[in-house]
């Protein structure tokens, strides 16, 4: 881990945030960190008191530099122009993303997240968690989440990284300016995190940063049809990853569908001690490295069901598939 501190600047894009801002904003307003920082909140056409709950915080701490957006970026739709905006406007060559309805696991998030970087560091990955709430729709949103976290996470270690969140997300700006900013997939509503990485990431400029300190937590969808247009959202986008990204991911889902008909079809035709002596091998496989890694991402709670989570996933990827072929919604917000 680095130890020199680096300038950062902050950035967070939100309209009608105002409930979250006035929630949210003094966790990150109050980091702990000794060099220079910036905090720059895109406040992108909002009609709610936005401005004023961003005004009054200003009063009381000189870095908070918000931005006012008043008119709608033609041809640009979903997030990608105003957090451009937001990247161009920034002091820092170091960028640290996160959103309006998000608040740091510590106060040391921002210390923790820039040690990640090295010379030769351009991106850094970090982790979006969902509060802990009661409710079976809680949980499945957090192990999906998770699920995903240790995809993402796991590829990057592997030298094919090919997503991060924008909840809990770094980069330089020479890598934005480079690639010319968001300009390839200005027209999809989304991206900007996921098909952002997944276009400059590589196997020599990407790390990742799972510190328990340097999360951040978000409020958890309330219903499934809310979570369920998250998620189409999310798939909508990942069509448009590499070829090698798509094949290796599908790879993925597609043996999490047929784990279970086979292991069905092998009891009824084959020999059913020894695939249920197979399948047990890759439950207890399975169950080392799932409790391994919630530990370390703080999901711990959600292992005892590991094996409902693997069974609800069968179904999850059979019910989000039709979503690759459906077009983007127009909204980010």
């Amino acid at each position: 881990m680095n130890t020199q501190e680096y300038p950062v600047s902050i950035i967070i894009c939100g309209r009608d945030e105002a409930a979250n801002l006035a929630k949210n904003l003094p966790g990150i307003l109050v980091q702990e960190y000794q060099t220079t920082h910036e905090v720059i909140v895109v406040n992108d056409n909002s009609t709610d008191d936005s401005k004023y709950i961003l005004e009054e915080y200003q009063r009381s701490f000189k870095n908070l530099h918000p931005i006012t957006l008043t008119q709608e970026a033609k041809m640009i739709p979903g997030k990608k122009f105003p957090l451009s905006i937001g990247i161009k406007s920034s002091k820092h060559e170091i960028v640290l993303l996160t959103d309006a309805d998000c608040i740091p696991a510590s106060e040391f998030w921002l210390k923790k997240m820039q040690s990640a970087y090295l010379p030769e560091t351009e991106i850094v990955l970090g982790y979006g968690a969902y509060q802990k709430k009661k409710g079976i729709l809680n949980k499945v949103i957090r192990f999906e989440t998770f699920f995903s976290a240790l995809q993402y996470f796991s590829y990057a270690l592997a030298g094919i990284p090919y997503m991060g969140v924008g909840r809990n997300l770094s980069y330089r700006k020479e890598i934005f300016y480079r690639v010319k900013g968001f300009s390839s997939i200005n027209h999809l509503p989304g991206g900007d995190d996921d098909l952002f990485i997944n276009k400059t990431a590589n196997r020599k400029n990407t790390t990742i940063m799972i510190d328990q300190d340097a999360h951040t937590i978000s409020s958890p969808a309330k219903t499934w049809h809310e979570w369920k247009k998250q998620k189409n959202r999310h798939y909508t986008t990942s069509k448009y990853y590499t070829r090698k990204h798509k094949f290796l991911l599908g790879l993925f889902s597609l043996s999490q569908v047929l784990i279970y008909p086979l292991l069905m079809a092998s009891i009824l035709f084959y020999s059913w001690w020894i695939a249920l002596s197979v399948f047990a091998l890759r439950l207890l496989i399975q169950g080392m490295i799932l409790f391994k890694a919630m530990k370390k991402l703080n999901e711990k709670d959600l292992w005892p069901f590991f094996l409902f989570y693997d069974i609800w996933m069968f179904f999850y990827y059979l019910f989000f598939f039709p979503s690759l072929w459906k077009k983007p919604q127009k909204t980010w917000n």
